[in-house]
């Protein structure tokens, strides 16, 4: 498997469409380089970000996508990849420092949300169940919104 991580910074040549009539240039969105977040961490977020996982330092869930919390994190660290790799400067550097070193840090703590699992057998997380505010105490805003 070979690991592109020049990925970045390479916008695709299609990005520029021109509109014809008028001599002006529009853009589209630049095309996705992954299709999904599964995609993603198979193929570009875990070939290059390796730890060691042995369950004290760092935890990993072999059936991560049951864990909302890893779902939703994995997303996001896809959604801000496909976003930065456009930045030729310092895309790459923003993507590790901001998103993956957190991120994965989050993910792979031993009381992250990985923490009853080990890496042949998923478990469920206990999932926190708060009592609800007294009427009142949290007025839903979006009356309170201009139409």
């Amino acid at each position: 498997m070979t690991i592109e991580i020049g990925r970045f910074g390479e916008a695709p040549s299609s990005d520029v469409e021109d509109t014809g009539a008028d001599g002006g240039e529009q853009q589209k969105p630049p095309q996705l380089v992954y299709g999904s977040a599964e995609e993603f961490l198979h193929e570009q977020l875990l070939p290059t970000y390796v730890r060691d996982v042995d369950g004290r330092a760092a935890k990993w869930c072999i059936e991560w996508y049951f864990h909302p919390e890893a779902v939703s994190r994995v997303e996001a660290l896809w959604r801000a990849w496909e976003h930065l790799r456009l930045d030729g400067a310092t895309g790459i550097s923003v993507w590790f420092k901001d998103h993956a070193d957190h991120h994965m840090s989050v993910l792979l703590d031993p009381r992250g949300p990985f923490y009853k699992c080990d890496m042949q057998k998923h478990r469920d997380p206990e999932h926190l169940e708060p009592k609800k505010a007294p009427l009142g105490w949290f007025p839903d805003v979006r009356a309170q919104q201009p139409k």
